[in-house]
């Protein structure tokens, strides 16, 4: 349910909330947040609230530290783990300079401007997540190592797959606060796990993946486990993945799927820093189901993209390369760009690779590009690409780039 400012206001006063946690994203997608009291929403909603930025990723230094959070009303959550009385909600925010100009490194509002761009000519993009995380024990002192919570492979039951009962009450809570899990199961590393939402709109898929690991955290270190969301945790053992399902829908009912996925094949070395922003992020590529080539095909999980077996409303492309540490506001407007990219230059498919590329010699391979094999390739194309520089501040690529 979407909340309007009043509704909210009431909601607090009825359902006896006394803690607001305003969230927000530094540019990596780390959340953050600070909490006010029921009197202070007003002002909240009115004004913003003011927070010392200087101490956050991309958020400026102590020249410059001043910023306001907006808190968006139709984000309203619930926090289920809190106590029955005394309740604990959740808004999401949008942050701005104390004249009201927007904050040109809230990636959140960044998304939001993709999505009204994509809408002005015509077209809605939606978007399901697919996220990848192990599961570690914690240490004598509480802090966590890298042994896995069990010795599970892909897809096994209990006793072997002990995270079940997690992954249960992860899906619990997350219907709980209105985000609607498709499907859950241990993936092919030791204490590995994998859940996946239903599709939605953008900046709701956004949120969502911002809420579900902080959900997935909560309920690992209440069962007294280290959720680890990292791209591969673990050097020898399957790396971790954030698959991204698109789907679009335009306004003349036209069929414009084949032109998104070459628009994003198009720019996708380009915007790789972005997905991958670490360094092991890129010990994943080619391995393990992780894609290491430029290439699409239907239903072959050794490409880049692939498109799964769906029809109707289901059809959808699935982008395999991100991964968890990804910032998903940043990660979602790149590829709304990319996809319009390729619809308005009328980009055609290059021909479906239906070979298995982990499998295919070197003169097979030698038809496909490579996705940038390091950190420091990633940045440089990005560093220098007009496509990247017309949509991303500048004040982001010199983070993301180190320039």
């Amino acid at each position: 349910m979407k909340y309007s400012k009043q509704e909210v206001m009431q909601f607090v006063k009825e359902e006896d909330v006394k803690f607001i946690h305003l969230a927000f994203c530094d540019v990596f997608g780390k959340q953050k947040n600070i909490s006010i009291m029921p009197l202070e929403l007003p002002r909240a909603f009115e004004y913003g609230i003011a927070i010392d930025a200087s101490a956050i990723a991309g958020f400026g230094d102590e020249s410059r530290s001043d910023l306001l959070l907006h808190p968006d009303a139709e984000t309203l959550m619930m926090l289920p783990w809190r106590p029955e009385h005394g309740r604990v909600v959740r808004m999401f925010c949008s942050v701005s300079y104390p004249d009201g100009t927007p904050f040109e490194c809230d990636t959140r509002t960044l998304l939001k401007q993709a999505v009204a761009e994509a809408e002005q000519a015509g077209f809605r993009f939606s978007f399901g997540a697919e996220q990848e995380f192990y599961l570690f024990k914690l240490d004598e002192a509480g802090e966590p190592t890298t042994i896995p919570y069990d010795k599970a492979g892909y897809m096994d039951a209990a006793p072997e797959d002990k995270g079940e009962n997690i992954r249960r009450e992860i899906c619990l809570t997350l219907e709980q606060m209105g985000i609607r899990p498709e499907s859950s199961h241990h993936e092919q590393g030791p204490g590995q796990n994998e859940i996946d939402f239903r599709y939605s709109d953008a900046l709701s898929a956004a949120d969502n993946v911002i809420t579900f690991q902080s959900i997935v955290k909560t309920v690992a270190h209440k069962s007294g486990l280290h959720a680890d969301f990292s791209p591969k945790p673990l050097p020898d053992r399957p790396g971790s993945g954030f698959h991204i399902n698109m789907s679009l829908k335009t306004t003349d009912d036209t069929d414009y799927l084949h032109a998104m996925i070459a628009g994003i094949l198009d720019k996708v070395a380009e915007m790789t820093v972005f997905l991958n922003h670490t360094g092991n992020s890129y010990e994943r590529f080619g391995t393990h189901k992780a894609p290491g080539y430029i290439s699409w095909s239907t239903e072959n999980r050794s490409q880049l993209v692939r498109i799964p077996a769906a029809v109707g409303e289901y059809r959808r492309a699935e982008l395999r390369s991100p991964d968890p540490a990804a910032n998903p506001y940043l990660a979602f407007a790149l590829l709304i760009y990319a996809g319009l990219y390729g619809i308005q230059n009328h980009l055609e498919l290059p021909p479906a690779a239906n070979i298995n590329l982990y499998k295919a010699d070197n003169l097979a391979l030698a038809q496909y590009k490579k996705l940038p094999q390091n950190l420091q390739v990633a940045r440089t194309l990005a560093a220098n690409s007009p496509f990247i520089k017309a949509y991303i501040p500048e004040a982001i690529l010199e983070i993301y780039c180190n320039k």
